[in-house]
């Protein structure tokens, strides 16, 4: 799809370092580095405060950093030639002219950037738009918008794509359809690097994750690698019984770690839940339920950031 060549360093690598932040007291991001890498999905994920728009506002210099760097493709996002086809942002629901239909506004970018106006057509029916393409921006609901800022986003054809929160204001049939399209994407070779609260669903989308809190790195890698890597990041079996005490007797004698969930539940760590099973059969304890629980995303993401607010 694209129109013209693309420069020699559109690799599309996104390359965070020793990035600082300082607003008068407060500390927004304090020396951050991290590094994307192509051909996959990113999420970056944090709770509130912990400066992800404010790294992303850097990344592509709407904000100048106190110290540090932020290059995509090896140059700063304000030295790259024709900046929109090398990278595609959306940092909030697209903003039009209330007045204007969803064609006019990305002809009227195209316009401003040099780019061709058939490519208005392209990246409307590549976001599923189409049938709303002369419909006026102020009848358009939040999902609409979203998918018209990524339109926009698109128009270049760009090698990295950078959005904050995109799945707000999408129905589900929507976020499966950002999915999919976001991998897709992904699949082609392109960066991709999403910011989200989602945590069900960036576990679904992303292949790997980068976790701030605080304004610094706390964890970085494939989605599955993390969530491994923690502590308590093993399986856990949760059992219930009428005979708790004899089956944590039992379960103790097999080095097992056994804590109530105070729902009726026992939680069982270090065994397997055939383990389980078999201290259960040899105490002749009944049992009422045996499930396997593994980590999720969202699991490791708030041990991870427990406790650790905004750097003041």
């Amino acid at each position: 799809m694209s129109d013209g060549q693309r420069s020699p360093t559109s690799d599309g690598q996104i390359v965070v370092s020793g990035l600082t932040k300082q607003y008068r007291n407060v500390r927004a991001v304090n020396n951050l580095s991290f590094t994307i890498e192509p051909g996959r999905v990113t999420g970056f994920l944090g709770p509130n405060g912990a400066g992800k728009t404010t790294t992303l506002r850097m990344l592509l210099n709407l904000v100048t950093p106190t110290s540090g760097t932020a290059t995509i493709s090896g140059h700063r996002y304000a030295d790259l030639t024709e900046p929109l086809r090398h990278v595609g942002a959306v940092l909030e629901a697209s903003s039009a002219h209330k007045g204007r239909t969803g064609i006019n506004h990305l002809r009227v970018i195209c316009a401003a950037a040099g780019l061709p106006k058939r490519r208005a057509d392209e990246a409307l029916a590549l976001v599923g738009l189409t049938p709303a393409a002369k419909r006026k921006f102020k009848g358009y609901s939040l999902g609409m918008k979203q998918r018209l800022g990524i339109a926009a986003a698109m128009l270049g054809d760009p090698r990295v794509l950078i959005l904050d929160e995109p799945a707000n204001g999408l129905d589900p049939e929507g976020i499966r359809w950002m999915r999919g399209f976001l991998k897709g994407l992904a699949h082609e070779g392109r960066t991709v690097l999403v910011s989200s609260h989602l945590l069900s669903e960036m576990q679904l989308l992303a292949d790997d994750v980068v976790i701030i809190a605080a304004g610094q790195l706390v964890r970085q890698g494939p989605v599955e690698q993390v969530i491994g890597s923690m502590t308590h990041g093993g399986a856990r079996v949760r059992v219930r019984t009428p005979h708790a005490e004899a089956l944590v007797t039992a379960l103790k004698a097999q080095n097992a770690t056994v804590d109530a969930d105070g729902q009726g539940a026992l939680i069982v760590t270090g065994v397997d839940a055939p383990t389980v099973g078999r201290a259960a059969l040899g105490a002749g304890v009944e049992l009422h339920e045996l499930t396997t629980e593994r980590p999720d995303l969202e699991g490791v993401f708030l041990e991870l950031t427990a406790g650790k607010a905004g750097i003041r």
